[in-house]
């Protein structure tokens, strides 16, 4: 029986099915007597440092917590777990920490480096243990903008470190009590077995010893670009849940939508060939209500019982009210979707409407979907799906939003254009350009960017490189270039001509017209470093 610490907040329910998929029983604390007599204990810290330690707090379990560490029984912390184990974090100034080790958890400040780091990167070992048994230099995934630094780290609690602009702590142990900065859960296979690992019953954490350290082989870590499977989820004309796809954003052949496939199903068999993130879009969700939307939060389930890589969940992320007239706020519906196995919420029509608030005042509410949940879970929870198109113009001075001279020339010749942001599923135009709502969601609190192209939307000619550098010289934060694949060379193109993070594609996966796992080959072929 394996006991997990499950304080309310974020996706836990990837750590619980991964368990159950390794054959073990998982019981949740339900009070602090349970932290001390739990025989071993699994604490997924998932959210912001300091909502994560104003939780323990609430709920009387710090004091257990270190109890359990001072007697040396099996525990294993997981993202910010880690980070709670020292005095405190940047991230929430004046919030203390467990305090187990000295030091303060500070942001990462690289230049020229996307915050947060998201995505798969190695770890060298500098100790031996058996949590690593079997560890041989796969990527595993990381997701976090705050890291514990070498120089501040316990050298007799440093198990293994990663390079992301810096050499950073990325694992810890002690005798029986360890954390990772990592995801075993989200980490595929390799972390399924370093969470095997811990969960094994045949020895204790500190009793046998992994075979390979950093002073055998020590090399800089890299981060990889992501190749990410979508899904575009919609009721088709029967009321089914089916994965669609359009063709500039229209999803409808001869009348029908086109129904290619079912959603839980697509997500295992892209988790299989090797996609490193799999994206669910509820295109219908502007006019549903998601907590009442039960087939999709059954999608989510499901597909996280099955799939151990990051989900990401958009579409109807904001508030509402319902039909007996109860209200509910941005985060309550994100809540909804973190519990059902959401990594990262995908935000898309209420951040344009958000952007064009804080561009006429240039202040925070805090009151936005943003905001809100970017406070409780962490800027990397919060993505923001961009839809724009380009309007063409004569000169720059013709309009007031951001151009670029296009090597795409417009209907009449016109040599400049910007990126009109669209809401409603690329129904209605708006004001904004895409740069203003980019920058004006990473000022709010976002972790990361979709970046869609309506213009490219199912034509397979490639992405569209020139709005990807547009709005990825804007930002500090990550970007996945979307729209517009067509081949594996595509992919190639855009991770070595943009600085985009991770490229995305949908139907000419579903449709198997260039499997996943070519796209990988033709990626490691040409040079992209990748999972």
């Amino acid at each position: 029986m394996i006991t997990l610490l499950d304080y309310g907040a974020g996706n836990v329910r990837s750590v619980r099915n991964a368990i159950r998929k390794l054959g073990y029983e998982v019981q949740d604390v339900t009070c602090p007597e349970d932290i001390l007599q739990a025989e071993r204990l699994i604490f997924p810290g998932v959210g912001s440092y300091g909502s994560v330690m104003e939780r323990l707090q609430q709920d009387g379990f710090i004091e257990p917590l270190l109890e359990r560490i001072r007697l040396d029984k099996p525990l294993l912390g997981i993202c910010v777990a880690l980070q709670a184990l020292f005095e405190g974090s940047e991230e929430s100034l004046g919030v203390a920490g467990l305090s187990v080790l000295k030091g303060q958890i500070k942001r990462f400040r690289a230049e020229n480096l996307s915050v947060p780091q998201i995505g798969w990167n190695g770890i060298n070992i500098h100790k031996e243990s058996p949590l690593l048994t079997g560890y041989n230099d796969e990527k595993l995934y990381f997701v976090h903008s705050y890291c514990a630094r070498l120089d501040d780290t316990d050298r007799e609690w440093l198990l293994s470190t990663t390079d992301y602009g810096e050499e950073f702590v990325s694992g810890v142990q002690k005798g029986n009590v360890a954390a990772f900065q990592f995801h075993p859960e989200k980490s595929g296979t390799a972390g399924l077995r370093i969470l095997e690992n811990f969960l094994g019953t045949g020895n204790s954490p500190a009793a046998v010893v992994s075979s390979k350290t950093a002073a055998d082989n020590h090399q800089k870590t890299q981060i990889a670009k992501r190749v990410i499977a979508c899904l575009d989820v919609r009721s088709n004309d029967n009321g089914d849940l089916v994965v669609t796809k359009g063709d500039q954003y229209d999803v409808r052949n001869e009348g029908e939508v086109r129904n290619l496939g079912k959603p839980v199903e697509l997500a295992r068999r892209y988790y299989e060939e090797g996609a490193d993130e799999i994206t669910f879009l509820n295109i219908t969700g502007f006019r549903d209500f998601p907590i009442e939307d039960q087939p999709m939060i059954e999608v989510l389930e499901r597909t996280s019982e099955q799939v151990f890589v990051p989900l990401t969940i958009g579409g109807g992320i904001r508030e509402f009210t319902d039909s007996n007239g109860r209200e509910y706020t941005s985060l309550d519906v994100a809540a909804e979707y973190f519990r059902s196995g959401a990594d990262k919420i995908s935000i898309g029509s209420d951040a344009c409407y958000t952007a064009e608030e804080y561009l006429k005042t240039g202040k925070k509410t805090g009151k936005s979907s943003i905001e809100q949940i970017s406070i409780v879970y962490g800027a990397q929870a919060v993505v923001i799906s961009v839809d724009p198109r380009r309007v063409y113009v004569e000169q720059p001075e013709d309009t007031s939003h951001n151009t670029i001279s296009t090597s795409v020339p417009g209907p009449n010749g016109e040599r400049y254009c910007w990126f009109q942001c669209t809401v409603k599923g690329g129904r209605e135009g708006r004001d904004l350009d895409a740069v203003q709502l980019a920058s004006s969601c990473e000022a709010l609190g976002a972790g990361e960017i979709l970046l869609n192209c309506i213009d490219k939307d199912g034509t397979n000619s490639g992405f569209d490189l020139e709005l990807i550098n547009h709005v990825k010289a804007a930002v500090s934060i990550p970007v996945i270039a979307s729209s517009g694949a067509g081949s594996a060379a595509h992919f190639v193109e855009v991770f070595q001509k943009t600085d985009a993070e991770a490229a995305l594609a949908a139907g000419i996966f579903h449709r198997r017209e260039v499997p996943i796992e070519e796209v990988k080959e033709t990626l490691a072929k040409n040079g992209v470093e990748i999972r």
